[in-house]
C-alpha cells in the first residue's frame, strides 16, 4: 500500500488472514512497516509466527490478559503492556483468562509479501 497522505483503514477493509483460535487483521503493510491486530478468545492459543528475518515486532495489549511465548519463555501482558520481539524469534499468543484478549502489533522495517 503506497500512501502519500493520511489514510483511514476501516476494520471492514482490513485483510483477515487467519481465522481460527486467533482472528488476525492486517490494516497496513508496506516497505516501511506493518500493522494489525490479533483477537484470541478465552482458552485458545494463536498460530505460531515464525519471526521476521530482519524486522522487530511490537505487541501492545489493548484489552484482556494474554501470554506471548517464544518457545522457551512466556511473557504475560495485561492491557497497557508492550512486548518487543527481536528479529527471527518465533512467537504466539495464549489466552488463559476468561475474557478475550486483543493485541495490536506492528513491525519494521516492512516485509512486503505476495
Amino acid at each position: 500500500m503506497t500512501m502519500t497522505k493520511p489514510t483511514i483503514v476501516r476494520e471492514s477493509d482490513a485483510k483477515v488472514f487467519y481465522e481460527g483460535p486467533e482472528l488476525c487483521r492486517e490494516y497496513l503493510r508496506n516497505d516501511d512497516l506493518w500493522f494489525g491486530s490479533s483477537l484470541v478468545q478465552p482458552g485458545e492459543t494463536g498460530a505460531v509466527d515464525p519471526g521476521h528475518a530482519d524486522s522487530w515486532e511490537i505487541f501492545y495489549c489493548v484489552a484482556g490478559e494474554g501470554i506471548i511465548d517464544d518457545g522457551e519463555n512466556e511473557y504475560p501482558l495485561r492491557a497497557g503492556d508492550t512486548l518487543a520481539i527481536p528479529p527471527t524469534i518465533p512467537h504466539r499468543i495464549h489466552n488463559r483468562g476468561t475474557e478475550p484478549v486483543l493485541m495490536v502489533w506492528a513491525g519494521g522495517p516492512g516485509e512486503n509479501v505476495a
